[in-house]
This record gives C-alpha cells, sequence and structure tokens, in this order.
C-alpha cells in the first residue's frame, strides 16, 4: 500500500472515525484531488455517504458559501477541508468551522500536500497524545508564561483559568474541530495579561521577518510585508486585533516550512493568533491568523519547557 494510502487509512478510521452511514463531506480543490481520492476510498470503505466538492479556482477567492452548499455542509456528520489559506477567504473558512461543529465534525487541512500526508499524518497518534498531555500538565492554569528568542521576542502572559485543547488528531465525535496533521496543544492566553512584543517568522503562509507588539491583549503596533497584508484584510474591525490563541507545536516531524499548517506544529515552535478564540477566550471574530515564533525558549515561572529551540521538560 502507498504512503498516502496508509495516511489517509489513518485519517478516516482513526482520526474522524468514519462510521456506517454517516454523510462525509469533502471540499477540495484540483490540486488536493489525489488526496481527496484516498480519503474517499477509505470513507467508502466503512460505508460512509461520501460527497465530494470542487472548488473550482474561478470562484475564488470565496468568502461565503452558496445555498446549496450550505445544505451539503449542515447535513455533514463530517467535513474534510482542503483548499489552500487564503487571507481573503477566512470568513468562509470560519463557516466551515462553526458549521462543522455544530453539526457533526471537521477537519481542517489547509494547503495539505501528499507529502504532507505521507510524512505527518501516517504517524503514532499515541505518543503524539502523550507528548502533548505532559506540555498541558506542566502549563496548565500558569500565571507568568513568559516566551523569548534571540530575535527579540518578549512575551509575558497568564493562561490561568483557562481550558486546553490537544490537537493529538482525535477528530471522531459530534462537535470536535482539529488539523491534519496534527501536533499541537494550544489555549488563548488571559487577554488583559498579553502584553510585550513577538518577531514573527511567518503568518498565514506568507514568508517573511515581522513585528508584532501588544498591549493587554490588543495588538497596538505592527511591521513586516505579511502582518501588513493581515492588517489591510482586517481593516477597522476591531476583533481582529485580538489576541486569541497561543500554541506549542508537537509532531516531531514537522517543519518550519512556508505552509501554517504544517509550521505551527513544528518542534521548538510557538504560534500566537490574533483574532477568534475559538471559545477558549472573551473574543469572537470573523478573523484568526496564526502567526509563528521559532527558536524561543518558553519558562513557565521558573521552570522551563523549551529552551533555545529543544524541549527540555522530562
Amino acid at each position: 500500500m502507498s504512503g498516502l494510502l496508509q495516511a489517509a487509512e489513518k485519517a478516516i478510521k482513526h482520526a474522524l472515525a468514519l462510521k456506517e452511514g454517516e454523510a462525509f463531506l469533502l471540499v477540495t480543490d484540483k490540486e488536493k484531488l489525489e488526496i481527496a481520492e484516498a480519503l474517499a476510498l477509505w470513507a467508502k470503505q466503512a460505508g460512509a455517504e461520501t460527497t465530494t466538492y470542487l472548488m473550482t479556482e474561478t470562484l475564488r477567492p470565496i468568502t461565503g458559501p452558496t445555498a446549496q452548499f450550505k445544505d451539503l455542509c449542515e447535513g455533514a456528520s463530517a467535513v474534510a477541508y482542503m483548499l489552500d489559506a487564503r487571507i481573503e477567504e477566512k470568513p468562509f473558512r470560519g463557516y466551515m468551522v462553526k458549521t462543522g461543529v455544530e453539526n457533526g465534525r471537521i477537519c481542517m487541512m489547509p494547503g495539505l500536500t501528499v507529502d504532507m500526508m505521507e510524512r505527518l499524518v501516517n504517524i503514532d497518534y499515541q505518543d503524539l497524545d502523550l507528548r502533548g498531555q505532559r506540555l498541558m500538565e506542566a502549563i496548565q492554569d500558569a500565571d507568568e508564561v513568559l516566551v523569548e528568542n534571540a530575535a527579540g521576542t518578549h512575551i509575558a502572559f497568564s493562561v490561568q483559568g483557562r481550558k486546553w485543547k490537544n490537537d493529538n488528531g482525535d477528530i471522531s465525535q459530534k462537535g470536535m474541530h482539529g488539523n491534519l496533521p496534527a501536533g499541537e496543544i494550544f489555549t488563548a492566553p488571559v487577554e488583559e495579561s498579553f502584553t510585550g512584543k513577538i518577531i514573527i517568522s511567518l503568518i498565514d503562509d506568507k514568508l517573511g521577518h515581522g513585528v508584532m507588539e501588544f498591549k493587554q491583549g490588543r495588538l497596538v503596533d505592527y511591521d513586516g510585508d505579511g502582518i501588513r497584508a493581515i492588517m489591510d484584510n482586517i481593516g477597522d474591525d476591531e476583533t481582529g486585533r485580538i489576541i486569541g490563541e497561543f500554541g506549542i507545536g508537537t509532531n516531531p516531524g514537522a517543519k518550519i516550512c512556508p505552509n501554517m499548517l504544517e509550521a505551527e506544529k513544528a518542534f521548538g515552535t510557538v504560534h500566537f493568533a490574533i483574532g477568534d478564540s475559538y471559545g477558549l477566550g472573551t473574543n469572537t471574530s470573523s478573523h484568526h491568523y496564526d502567526a509563528l515564533v521559532d527558536r524561543i525558549s518558553l519558562r513557565v515561572g521558573d521552570k522551563y519547557l523549551i529552551r533555545d529551540g529543544e524541549f527540555v521538560i522530562e
């Protein structure tokens, strides 16, 4: 069996755990058809009723669903979304997540490639889950979290009272939302505690150095081509400037690359998102943009969990 088919089997049988009689919606573009076909093969074997929705390039960017698409999405037990990430399509992706969770479960895979499937989806999910659990236990309810790196990042915040999520590849139950490839733990920082500067190497699939400065949870200054493009899209919407997520990468095979879906899972990296907090914080927004910070040191109180990009937690 090919590596792609093995990975697709894990995605369908392990991650989504599709069952006979369920309605499965695959949202793909032409570039991802090979992956879609592999997923559909295993979905058919599982006995799920599978529908593939091909998004043509002539309809993009898509900012909202059509009436017909709403019917498909709202009637699905499980959804897999594979379109590449585009800034203008954030509202559409937001609709997909919200509707997918309300009506079933959703696996978000923006910009997925065959290589990523073979290298990052066909993995040991028990090991991934245990790594995430250990990290969450070490940082849960911390009132003092500090992230720094040699590039100039210095951001301090609290996660006290905030719920954590372990993106461990389990998207098997109604109401679940996860990524493939999986491999991060994440929460929303306490907004008013979030003050400092982060130096980013990637934001929402845009390479390039950038600077983001925060005061009490709000983005107050920024520089860099990627973040400027994001802010142009946000415009006057203040909800897009509020801190919404803090995540730590836990997938050992992930690399820093132009695709945020993979990069944010890499060891030695953290990511922060402005915009929607996915219900983990106080901010609700149609925006959500991840920003990667690499080669970091992460300290909780007086204990380091990551030092110069290397895990030191036992």
